[in-house]
């Protein structure tokens, strides 16, 4: 066994979403959604905290107010469950998606340094999103902070109006 073994066994290879609790949306929606799972299963860090060993399924639904996460072994068998409150995260996300909105705007009409200064934000604002994941997660799961960006992306995805 070599030293990148268990890297690679520590990461998440499947997202299964919990259709009883998410809404369907429209095409354009989902297609996000399909992608921000597409690019977290592509590349990931994922280490539950216990004995255990990967890779993972993640299981992500909503319990009123909550997001849970289910950790599944490969096999898709429970191993446990990660809940966290939406509340904490409602605000960062209202403000990316208006920052979204003015950057989408102004790509088709604003100066190159309106459109980098507005693109800074948003990133600042994803930013924030992913280490408020990670401070959640903490003591629960161990995650990198590419991780914690695309799992923050899905999170957004989730919130996605339409």
């Amino acid at each position: 066994m070599t030293d990148e073994e268990p890297d690679r066994a520590q990461r998440l290879v499947n997202i299964v979403l919990d259709e009883r609790t998410l809404v369907r949306r429209r095409p354009e929606v989902e297609h996000e959604r399909a992608v921000a799972i597409f690019d977290l299963i592509e590349d990931n860090r994922f280490v539950p905290v216990g004995d255990y060993t990967g890779p993972y399924i993640l299981h992500v639904g909503l319990d009123g107010p909550r997001l849970v996460f289910g950790i599944h072994t490969e096999e898709d068998r429970p191993l446990g469950r990660i809940v966290l409150p939406l509340a904490p995260f409602r605000a960062i996300i209202r403000d990316y998606f208006t920052v979204c909105e003015t950057y989408y705007e102004a790509i088709r009409q604003a100066s190159p340094q309106r459109i980098e200064a507005i693109d800074m934000g948003r990133r600042s604002l994803h930013d924030d999103g992913s280490r408020l994941l990670v401070e959640r997660l903490a003591g629960q799961v161990e995650i990198d902070f590419p991780t914690a960006r695309r799992l923050f992306t899905l999170l957004c995805v989730l919130h996605m109006r339409g």
